[in-house]
């Protein structure tokens, strides 16, 4: 199927490794101009090598720069005034428990994996809505819908993105211009690599990952961790024109994890 991207200029936040990686991959590879972004050079530019050996000929540049801080979103709206398709995937989680949550980590959730996607959006949807097409989308996750125990700042964060998401699309309602939010279940990017070391106790990421899905992700029908990749390539697809009828929509990536048919 042919998504319609050629040359459309798209901006993935936090987009050096994981899903964010796998997301600017996915669009390169359908012709689109991808801006990928982390946090310093040091990083941007060895996954800028990494994309180009997966995707000969990408079309593909860095911006290195913390869009948590709205002096850097000023400074990448200033490069590049306007984009096709923003997706807002910048995001960390930790597993903490709550009582031990001090205020400084809330503040610090919101900006990154809330504030973020406001100021980007702010920046960039008006030019969308002038050229009367667009596509923003939020990585949000499973977890905005049932908060895990043992993240609940993250959770509240994921759950704040999904009404933003929704209040953007309601504002172009009329217009080419979609917002929609994708919920990723449990993924096997590189954070997560982390997370079950945090949890794990030194068992096998193997053994970890059995016991998670009985355990604490019963309701699993995936049974195992998402890949990138799959979470990709839903993302890729809300990005394209092909997707014009979606808006509005909370797209769940998640293995099943959450249980309800709709």
């Amino acid at each position: 199927m042919d998504y319609q991207l050629n040359d459309k200029l798209a901006l993935v936040s936090g987009s050096t490794k994981g899903i964010g990686f796998a997301i600017a991959t996915g669009l390169a590879r359908e012709g689109a101009r991808v801006i990928l972004n982390g946090r310093t050079e040091a990083s941007v530019e060895p996954a800028l090598a990494k994309l180009r050996g997966q995707v000969p000929g990408a079309k593909v540049e860095g911006f290195a720069g913390d869009l948590a801080d709205p002096r850097q979103i000023q400074a990448l709206v200033a490069k590049y005034p306007s984009v096709d398709v923003l997706v807002n995937n910048l995001g960390i989680f930790d597993p903490k428990p709550f009582a031990e949550i001090p205020d400084e980590d809330w503040q610090r959730f919101f900006d990154i994996n809330v504030m973020s996607g406001v100021r980007l959006s702010r920046a960039y949807l008006p030019k969308m809505k002038e050229r009367n097409w667009g596509r923003v989308v939020f990585i949000s996750s499973e977890s905005g819908i049932q908060i895990p125990v043992e993240m609940i700042h993250y959770g509240l964060t994921k759950t704040a993105q999904l009404a933003l998401s929704r209040g953007l699309a309601e504002d172009c309602a009329g217009t080419g211009v979609t917002v929609n939010a994708v919920l990723p279940g449990p993924t096997s990017s590189e954070g997560v690599n982390e997370f079950v070391g945090k949890l794990s106790g030194g068992k096998s990421f193997a053994e970890f990952e059995k016991e998670f899905f009985e355990s604490a992700r019963p309701s699993s029908l995936l049974k195992r961790f998402t890949t990138p990749q799959e979470v990709a390539n839903m993302v890729v697809y809300i990005c394209s024109p092909a997707s014009s009828a979606t808006n509005g929509a909370a797209l769940r990536v998640d293995g099943g994890v959450v249980r309800s048919a709709f």
